[in-house]
């Protein structure tokens, strides 16, 4: 939930801030939004390789909720402020701001995400512990979308910069919070193997040969993609295609809300499904209602609202799903090399998250120039059709790349069985000796 405080924010929020409240053009935003969004993807195997190598008596990876957190509220609140400054200062505040952040906020995920992959070795209770974790993550969201805009409005008092500013500080309080509880209820539990000394870059080589991390790899990128193509585009879609940018408040949360009833399910549906099986019939499903979406006549509320539920019912099970299968290429890393890093396996998997989302924005970015969109006016025939696009056909195409991408993953439960079996017996064997 914490981290949603901050991530949703970006997520939904910190384009149309730069366009419409900070004054940058939106090609110089995306531009700048794709730039640090390239840089800090390169500091994730750094930051998983600093993780890995953590000793404390607080475990590898707990003691990283607590150093960061104050950290990444300052960062986000300067983010999020607006000095009176000339294009080029304002274009360098939002380089500077905004690379802060995003490390800060890497500093802290990394460890987190790999916390997630030594609480447990069964399988399905990884996917038990993430579709949890996640449901709390959707809650997160739901609460910074609907609330967002209010307190902006209620801490500014009309002024738009000073609440924007008052609003991140109350969000980075509230995160650093929930951080902090984090720390204080967790115990990790599994440890890479005692005699293991590994270099980085043996760590990146065997990540590179891991073939069902690499499926996963590429699936996170097109997801990340197809999800972040959607969630910016919603602001300017009922901004200047609907007309009605009140929408907002419930469009986004409604998605929140049944991704979290999505995520909820997935411990039921890896009972009865395999993780690669669910995730090919999610994928599939989102590409539908995406396509449907573009039907949608702008006066058909209700529809728009009904495709948004469905598609997070349809989205929600595949966060978890995806974490879960990280934490099981750990495991088979280690089973097929002898050697075990698993924040660098969930480092170079947010790696390409952030590639996703640096990709997606760039199109946005892109397409609104060639389209000649024009912030806070009526905007052109073709800058509301490419609007459209990006709540639709477009999406919709990055979800069926990701359903060919999984033909590509190995690990079914039988040989996750056999994975877990193995490693038990190589630890009962070092414990003998």
């Amino acid at each position: 939930m914490g981290f949603n405080f901050y991530w949703t924010n970006i997520a939904t929020f910190l384009l149309i801030f730069y366009t419409d409240v900070f004054g940058i053009s939106a090609a110089a935003a995306a531009s700048m939004v794709f730039a640090i969004k390239i840089i800090n993807a390169f500091t994730d195997p750094l930051i998983g390789a600093i993780a890995d190598r953590t000793r404390t008596r607080h475990g590898k990876f707990r003691p990283y909720l607590v150093w960061v957190s104050v950290p990444l509220a300052c960062a986000a609140v300067l983010t999020y402020t607006t000095p009176d400054l000339a294009p080029g200062g304002k274009i360098a505040w939002a380089y500077g701001s905004y690379l802060l952040l995003m490390v800060c906020y890497t500093g802290i995920n990394i460890p987190y995400n790999a916390l997630s992959g030594v609480l447990s070795t069964d399988p399905q209770e990884r996917s038990t512990v993430n579709g949890l974790r996640f449901i709390f993550a959707f809650a997160g969201g739901t609460l910074v979308t609907a609330a967002t805009p209010a307190l902006v409005r209620w801490l500014g008092h009309g002024d738009d910069r000073l609440g924007w500013q008052l609003t991140m500080l109350t969000w980075g309080v509230l995160a650093s919070a929930l951080f902090a509880l984090t720390f204080l209820n967790t115990r990790e539990r599994i440890a890479p193997p005692p005699a293991q000394n590994n270099k980085v870059w043996q760590d990146i080589g065997d990540l590179s040969r891991n073939r069902p991390w690499v499926a996963l790899f590429f699936l996170a990128l097109i997801i990340m993609i197809t999800i972040t193509l959607r969630t910016t585009s919603a602001a300017y879609y009922f901004k200047y295609v609907v007309g009605r940018p009140e929408l907002m408040q419930g469009f986004v949360p409604a998605y929140m809300m049944s991704a979290a009833a999505g995520a909820a399910l997935t411990p039921f549906l890896t009972r009865h499904i395999d993780k690669k099986k669910l995730m090919m019939i999610l994928m599939s499903i989102t590409a539908l209602l995406s396509l449907a979406f573009f039907f949608v006549g702008k006066e058909q509320v209700t529809l728009m609202f009904a495709l948004q539920i469905a598609t997070g019912l349809a989205l929600g099970p595949k966060s978890p799903l995806a974490f879960s299968m990280y934490a099981d290429t750990a495991d088979y890393n280690e089973w097929r090399t002898g050697r075990r890093a698993t924040a660098m396996t969930f480092a170079a998997a947010t790696f390409s998250q952030k590639l996703g989302t640096a990709v997606a924005v760039a199109v946005i970015g892109w397409l609104f120039t060639r389209l000649g969109y024009v912030a806070n006016v009526a905007q052109s025939a073709g800058s509301q059709a490419g609007i459209v696009w990006l709540m639709s056909l477009i999406p919709a195409a990055f979800a069926l790349c990701a359903v060919a991408v999984m033909y590509f993953y190995n690990l079914d439960n039988a040989m996750l069985a056999r994975i877990q079996a193995d490693l038990a017996a190589r630890k009962t064997t070092m414990e003998t000796d």
